[in-house]
C-alpha cells in the first residue's frame, strides 16, 4: 500500500489576528513591516486617530485596506469608520461605528469629552468662526477657573483678615493648577484600572 502524501497545512495569519502581536512595536518598527503590513498600518491608523490626526489616520487605513485579503476588508473599513469619527471628533458617528465593529459603544461620559473637545479644539480643516469658537470658549474656561481659583482663596484668607486682589489672583491661579493637577491624576488612575479590568 503506497504511503500517503504528506500533507503540508500553511497557516496563513490574518492582519486581525497580527495587529495584537504587532501593538508593542514602535512606529518606525510599524512602518518597516512588510509580512504583516495591513495589520501594522491599522495600529498606525489607530495611533493616528488617537492623536486626533484624522488624515494621517485615513491615509494608513487606506494602505491597510488595499494590503488586506479580500475577506478582511469589510472589518478594516469598520475599524478605520471608528478610528477616524474619533479623530475628527465626531462622537455621533463614533457610537455607530463602534456597534458596527460589535464593540460596546462610548459611555456617555467619553461622549461627553468627546463632543467638549470637538468644541475646543476643531478639527483641521474648520472654518474660521469654528476656529474662533473654539479659542473663546477656551479663555472663557480659563476665567471661570481663574474665578473659582480667586473665589477659594479669598474663602480660605477671609479669617485671616483676607488679601490682596493681586496676590489673590496669583494664589488662585496656584489653586486653580493645583487643583486641575490632582483631577487629572484621578482620572488617569480610573482609566487605567478601567483598563486592567477591560484586559
Amino acid at each position: 500500500m503506497p504511503p500517503k502524501p504528506r500533507q503540508i497545512k500553511l497557516e496563513q495569519r490574518s492582519a486581525l489576528a497580527s495587529i495584537e502581536q504587532l501593538q508593542t512595536r514602535t512606529d518606525e518598527e510599524l512602518e518597516k513591516e512588510t509580512k504583516s503590513r495591513s495589520a501594522a498600518q491599522a495600529i498606525l491608523g489607530s495611533r493616528a486617530a488617537e492623536r486626533f490626526d484624522g488624515k494621517a489616520a485615513r491615509v494608513h487605513f487606506q494602505k491597510a485596506i488595499a494590503s488586506a485579503r479580500p475577506q478582511e476588508r469589510m472589518q478594516l473599513r469598520r475599524m478605520a469608520d471608528a478610528a477616524i469619527a474619533q479623530a475628527e471628533r465626531r462622537p455621533d458617528d463614533l457610537k455607530v461605528a463602534m456597534e458596527r465593529l460589535g464593540q460596546a459603544a462610548p459611555t456617555g461620559r467619553q461622549m461627553l469629552i468627546l463632543r467638549l473637545s470637538s468644541l475646543l479644539v476643531p478639527p483641521p480643516g474648520a472654518s474660521g468662526a469654528i476656529k474662533a469658537r473654539g479659542y473663546l470658549l477656551l479663555l472663557a474656561i480659563i476665567v471661570v477657573l481663574l474665578a473659582i481659583g480667586l473665589g477659594v482663596v479669598e474663602l480660605i484668607a477671609l479669617p485671616f483678615g483676607g488679601i490682596g486682589l493681586l496676590g489673590g489672583i496669583l494664589l488662585g491661579i496656584v489653586a486653580s493648577a493645583v487643583i486641575m493637577g490632582i483631577l487629572v491624576l484621578f482620572g488617569r488612575r480610573r482609566q487605567a484600572r478601567a483598563q486592567a479590568r477591560a484586559g
